[in-house]
């Protein structure tokens, strides 16, 4: 799946024909909202993200995606215009993995699209590991002494995140920005409750989830 967020329906619609056409599946945006909206529910492979946007700038939005650990590894091709080399700069020092400038051709982005995804698909091979438990990232697989176990994306991206810094706590407010983002809608709450179903998940293996009476959680640190 890619996303694209751009407020120019034309050139929005003429990406997701093209996209499509090339069997990519895609979904487009015109208000960041609904970009936010759907990252809550879906991650996508790569993400085509405008600049110039209402509401939320495309650089702010695309730092808010490289804080949070479940979307820091998401690829990002910046749409800038034609003039701005400082937008390029920033977007590129920001963590965005390429830049395409209006007006562009279709064929131009269909090949940045693919040569991105490929380094992308190359990298992102993290496999993380303790106590048995094997977290592939790539593969979005949790295997425990060999078994695959099956987990929610959530629980994935929760397992995940504590795995990523063994010994480390994590507090209750940082698990629910990164993972659940901004809405009233969770309390921390909502982790505590996920902890609990992913500890039953992990059967024997559950009490490597440490509780910080408190704070939050780690996974404990073991030889």
């Amino acid at each position: 799946m890619i996303y694209i967020l751009e407020d120019d329906p034309s050139i929005r619609k003429l990406i997701l024909y093209t996209l499509n056409k090339q069997g990519m599946e895609a979904s487009g945006f015109e208000e960041p909202d609904g970009f936010w909206n759907a990252m809550k529910k879906d991650t996508p492979e790569l993400i085509l993200l405008d600049i110039m946007l209402p509401k939320e700038d495309g650089i702010t939005i695309l730092k808010r995606l490289k804080a949070s650990f479940a979307t820091k590894d998401i690829p990002v091709i910046m749409i800038t215009a034609k003039s701005s080399e400082y937008d390029k700069v920033l977007g590129l020092d920001e963590g965005a993995d390429d830049y395409i400038s209006k007006p562009f051709g279709m064929m131009e982005l269909l090949a940045r699209i693919k040569a991105v995804l490929r380094r992308s698909h190359a990298i992102n091979t993290s496999i993380l590991s303790i106590d048995g438990i094997e977290v592939d990232k790539a593969k979005h697989v949790v295997k425990i002494d060999g078994m695959t176990i099956a987990l929610t994306k959530k629980e994935f991206e929760l397992l995940a995140t504590l795995m990523s810094r063994p010994g480390y706590c994590f507090t209750r407010e940082y698990l629910l920005d990164t993972i659940w983002g901004y809405d009233e809608a969770y309390t921390s709450r909502t982790v505590d409750v996920h902890i609990r179903t992913l500890r039953s998940k992990l059967l024997d293996k559950g009490d490597v989830i440490e509780t910080v009476r408190g704070v939050g959680y780690r996974i404990a640190e073991r030889i």
